[in-house]
């Protein structure tokens, strides 16, 4: 490059010389030189039209080669030429990724929905026109809340929150289950991710259904098995010394198996009826002090100390028969699987996201490899601790549903040696009001 630019130098200075010596010898330099420059100029803005035309007239000729020139301006002309040459080769590359990946999507049964800034459509697959009626050169750059109108929709993707996908009916299908999922990338950008799940949804339905009905239907016959044994073991005097012991044995599995198949029967109640729109106002703090009253009572002979650490005044809205069921089950397994003479800590604290309601324990802990599955149906960690304590492995099946219904979550930590920390996080829109005091109102009624 500044090679050219000296040669281009070199010319003019040989021109302006060459005009000066010619000027000199007719007796008008200044004009002769004068006019030299001015046709310097004129070839310059030459060749300044000639690159204009060649550019604007390069995209609808599609001509490839530069205009032909020397010096400085042919090297302007190849270098915008390889500049462009090489913008095409990297353009026809997208082109190509961009066909292909479009080709891979049309062939997905995964409805694909890309989703600008503004809520509007940008692109879709073939899927995405069977299973969401999407129609092409209709629907294009419509908001794709007023093609999906299910408000659950609405509010999950208003809500920004997409941790988890969201499970409604097929707005043109009504027999189909589809699964949602978004995620946001870009400035604001959406991708939508829809499939089919109507299969997996049935067989969670039976399973559900299957459960339910052999659990209710369980419950008679071991209701009354339970209370002959009850009956038996009232009179063990009259009972031969060798039956005694089995007759106990049995009556212990006839209760660990009735409060499996209770357990069983809350969860499928949980799993099928919907939380009712009418909700209690919970005093947490009263709810606390309550669970910690009876925790006292069970294990006293444990001789655990409990204690309750919390700030006044916390109302939440929800059911209060299942809130106490779940905290109390926290609270109820920190005790059982601590040694004696433990340290057990309910503490709620308010923060930006909400309410946490957290159980404390200085027990044995839990190893890292068990914390992802402890919330499993009829996982345990210790078989054999399990069974000692009487657990049915479904109490924190029962607290995460219970959670999950309240909008809330369970988040647990726990090292070996060090104890565990269970902590039920609610979000915000669950706290209420405080509830004004007699003096408060005499004060707004003066």
């Amino acid at each position: 490059m500044l090679r050219e630019w000296r040669s281009e130098l070199n010319r003019l200075l040989i021109l302006i010389a060459t005009a000066a010596l010619f000027g000199l010898i007719i007796g008008k330099l200044t004009l002769v030189v004068l006019v030299a420059v001015l046709g310097y100029l004129a070839q310059m803005m030459f060749q300044l039209y000639r690159l204009n035309h060649w550019l604007e007239d390069l995209p609808e000729t599609k001509q490839k080669d530069p205009p032909e020139a020397t010096g400085v301006w042919g090297w302007i002309f190849d270098g915008i030429y390889r500049l462009q040459r090489r913008e095409r080769e990297a353009v026809n590359h997208l082109k190509s990724i961009l066909d292909k990946a479009q080709e891979s999507s049309a062939a997905l049964e995964m409805a694909v929905v890309m989703i600008n800034h503004r809520g509007n459509l940008e692109w879709w697959n073939k899927a995405a026109e069977t299973l969401l009626g999407f129609r092409i050169g209709q629907d294009q750059q419509q908001g794709v809340t007023n093609l999906l109108r299910e408000p659950r929709f609405f509010e999950y993707f208003e809500g920004r929150n997409y941790s988890e996908p969201l499970r409604i009916q097929s707005p043109i299908k009504k027999n189909l289950i589809l699964e949602f999922q978004i995620t946001l990338f870009g400035e604001g950008e959406r991708l939508m991710l829809v499939r089919d799940v109507s299969q997996m949804h049935r067989l969670e339905s039976m399973r559900k259904d299957f459960v339910g009905n052999v659990s209710h239907e369980l419950r008679t016959p071991i209701t009354v098995i339970n209370g002959y044994l009850e009956t038996l073991l009232d009179h063990k005097d009259s009972v031969a010394p060798r039956w005694v012991k089995p007759l106990e044995q049995m009556h212990q599995q006839s209760q660990r198996m009735e409060n499996i198949v209770r357990d069983l029967l809350t969860l499928s109640r949980l799993e099928t009826k919907a939380l009712s729109k009418e909700q209690d106002r919970i005093d947490v703090n009263s709810l606390l002090r309550e669970i910690k009253s009876e925790a006292e009572q069970v294990f006293e002979n444990k001789s655990h100390s409990f204690e309750l650490e919390s700030v006044p005044d916390i109302y939440v809205k929800g059911n209060i028969s299942e809130l106490y069921s779940a905290i109390s089950n926290l609270v109820f397994n920190a005790a059982k699987y601590t040694p004696e003479n433990g340290k057990i800590i309910l503490n709620a604290s308010l923060n930006a996201k909400g309410l946490d309601v957290a159980v404390i324990d200085n027990g044995a802990g839990i190893a890292e490899q068990h914390i992802p599955r402890l919330t499993e149906r009829f996982y345990r960690v210790d078989e054999s601790r399990s069974t000692d304590t009487g657990g049915t492995g479904l109490g924190l099946a029962i607290v995460k549903h219970v959670l999950a219904r309240h909008g809330a979550n369970l988040e647990i930590f726990s090292e070996l040696g060090e104890g565990s920390r269970f902590v039920c996080h609610f979000p915000k829109e669950r706290l209420l009001a405080a509830a004004p005091t007699q003096a408060d109102k005499l004060e707004r009624s003066a």
